[in-house]
């Protein structure tokens, strides 16, 4: 089955030349099944690139998704055309009264600040409190996953000394979890992060499973039973170029950084990356709708209950 997505939306062309199944609304309303509603809470600067990567991800199960795009009511994003955010995103004051079977809350470059000194971490922690009576299943990802970790346990975000960037290879950690099903014994994740959980803080708090972690950089997945939840610190949703175009950005800047390790060929970087985590990225979302779909309510007034 296809992601329902607005036939208008730039991921909708970018996926179909991809061979993702799209569907538009009108084909969707024709299949006598209820679709997966998973909401994208995107507080990434490259809107559309974000809405791309997801979206190729939780559209190659067999499942039909009904994905909406959600974004913080009052903040303003500076880097998407005001048009693009006023057609097909939703402030999260107009659904909080709405029931989602999935929620991905994205990373944000905000990692430096307190999380308190976040312009909407008020907004932030409504939403945390929110899912636990909306949303059968959340992700948090990178900053997202950061932030809820902290405000459900208290877990701490520590600076690094220096970014942890490129790919490092991790470890399966509970081969066990239907998470991380048809996973290897181990495998390779782009990390891009001034900031780390640590592994005995997150095993010193009630509840917390770490699932994928790494003796390079840390603690990566981590599950959060009781709030129905998991965490990734990494970004397996990354493209083959977004390393780059990090790396790119920051040397045409002046900004001091370190070629990503473990991306380039022989990590030289007039060559082009290489993708080798592509396949496990689509096994961990896959394995998170499958999970979903198993255990969701069919009447999704009962979501939370």
């Amino acid at each position: 089955m296809p992601i329902k997505i607005p036939s208008d939306l730039p991921a909708y062309d970018v996926l179909t030349k991809e061979g993702v199944m799209v569907m538009a609304e009108d084909q969707a309303m024709r299949q006598d099944i209820r679709p997966l509603r998973i909401g994208l809470l995107n507080l990434m600067p490259k809107k559309i690139q974000t809405e791309n990567q997801f979206a190729r991800l939780i559209g190659a199960t067999p499942l039909q998704i009904d994905l909406s795009l959600i974004r913080m009511t009052e903040h303003r994003t500076k880097n998407t055309a005001a048009d693009h955010m006023a057609e097909f995103y939703q402030p999260f004051q107009d659904v909080k009264d709405q029931k989602f079977d999935g929620l991905i809350i994205t990373g944000a470059p905000i990692e430096h600040l307190e999380f308190d000194d976040v312009t909407y971490w008020d907004e932030m922690t409504e939403v945390f409190e929110w899912t636990q009576t909306n949303v059968h299943s959340t992700f948090g990802v990178c900053w997202g996953g950061m932030a809820m970790i902290n405000h459900f346990h208290g877990v701490q975000k520590h600076m690094l000394d220096a970014k942890a960037f490129g790919c490092f290879r991790h470890q399966n950690q509970v081969p066990a979890s239907p998470f991380l099903r048809g996973f290897s014994d181990d495998c390779v994740i782009p990390v891009s992060r001034w900031t780390e959980m640590k592994q005995d803080e997150i095993d010193a708090a009630d509840g917390l499973t770490t699932l994928l972690g790494s003796d390079e950089v840390g603690p990566c997945l981590v599950e959060d039973s009781k709030h129905r939840a998991i965490y990734i610190f990494n970004h397996f949703e990354y493209d083959s170029d977004t390393l780059k175009q990090e790396y790119d950005r920051d040397v045409a800047n002046g900004t001091p950084i370190n070629v990503p390790m473990n991306y380039y060929p022989d990590d030289d970087p007039s060559q082009p990356p290489q993708n080798r985590w592509r396949s496990h990225a689509h096994l961990l979302y896959g394995n998170w709708i499958n999970e979903i779909y198993q255990s969701t309510p069919f009447n999704m007034d009962n979501i939370g209950r």
